[in-house]
């Protein structure tokens, strides 16, 4: 956020007004005036820089919107706490170099006034910070929308529309002969993935749960050409699988490692879908296919990254390689 305006104009501005309620405008507007002003200025830049320094911090520790009635009370105890410690501090610095103190009454009513500035500080920055987060969640809506809107008519534009290919597959099924258990398994799996890929296609998010699903689902079709060759383990706490993910950006990135990776019995590639923290880690054994094979264009991942930013993940999907290992972190998003 950028305050120079508020520090600029707010600073002096308040300062003026510090002085209706202490009488200093009963008086010319002289020497006396200039030095009570001075007095008021010294006060409300310690003041207001303090408690904003204050407010920065603990939006930094709290940022999501569902910490905010958490931040606010943490916020107005700490500026409290601060504006009476820096207001005694300056009045015993004042009386030091003035020579004299301010009676209990009168420290008192000052550090009233005090507290009523720091919560007029505190509900600027608060009320334009909440001003810009609902500006910021407006944009983000608008453009899910449009992603939304797009991906509805890149479907349209597809020659082979997807609920003709679901209830094919279910038909298929019923011909198969009832003994061939194998590929009555194999079309019942390919049909269960794309009724999650039809059931999904309206919903931002999915609960980690129904996505681990489906990835298992598609992991049973990929491994009948595979077979061994690819090995997958699931590390999944039971609490994680509540929380939400984008669907289909797990089985996106289990479906790059299959592409872009060898899997062969001399080097059997290994998966891992770890939940840590807040975060859902997929990785798998570097082990890029022999040269001469159309190179990946990174399209898969790049729109897995922007569909986050678009939900306001809290923490960007991250991609690592070191030691032989290539993962990708998803942030979980809260049910």
């Amino acid at each position: 956020m950028n305050d120079r305006r508020f520090l600029l104009f707010g600073i002096p501005l308040l300062a003026a007004l510090e002085l209706v309620p202490r009488g200093g405008y009963s008086q010319s507007l002289g020497w006396p005036w200039l030095v009570d002003y001075g007095v008021a200025l010294v006060f409300t830049v310690t003041l207001w820089l303090g408690n904003r320094q204050l407010w920065q911090r603990l939006r930094r520790r709290w940022p999501l919107p569902a910490a905010t009635a958490r931040r606010l009370w943490c916020l107005a105890a700490a500026g409290v706490a601060y504006t009476v410690a820096a207001s005694l501090a300056l009045a015993l610095l004042l009386a030091a170099l003035q020579g004299y103190h301010l009676g209990a009454a009168a420290e008192l009513r000052e550090i009233s006034l005090n507290l009523v500035s720091t919560f007029i500080v505190l509900l600027l920055y608060e009320s334009r910070h909440l001003f810009e987060q609902w500006e910021a969640n407006l944009r983000r809506a608008d453009q899910l929308a449009r992603a939304r809107t797009q991906a509805q008519l890149d479907a349209l534009a597809q020659q082979l529309d997807p609920h003709f290919l679901f209830n094919s597959l279910n038909t298929l099924a019923a011909l198969i002969e009832p003994h061939n258990e194998p590929a009555q398994h194999y079309v019942e799996g390919l049909a269960d993935v794309y009724r999650y890929v039809l059931l999904s296609r309206e919903r931002p998010t999915v609960p980690l749960a129904e996505e681990l699903a489906f990835v298992q689902t598609y992991v049973a079709l990929q491994k009948v050409r595979f077979r061994d060759n690819v090995q997958v383990h699931y590390d999944i706490p039971e609490a994680a699988l509540a929380q939400r993910v984008a669907p289909l950006s797990v089985q996106v990135l289990v479906e790059n490692a299959l592409k872009h990776n060898e899997a062969s019995r001399a080097r059997p590639l290994h998966l891992r879908l770890v939940a840590e923290g807040a975060g859902l880690r997929v990785e798998n054994t570097w082990q890029p296919r022999a040269a001469g094979l159309a190179p990946g264009t990174g399209t898969g991942l790049a729109n897995v990254r922007q569909r986050y930013a678009l939900l306001g993940a809290s923490q960007p999907v991250q991609v690592r390689q070191a030691g032989g290992i290539f993962a990708v972190t998803l942030p979980l998003l809260p049910a």
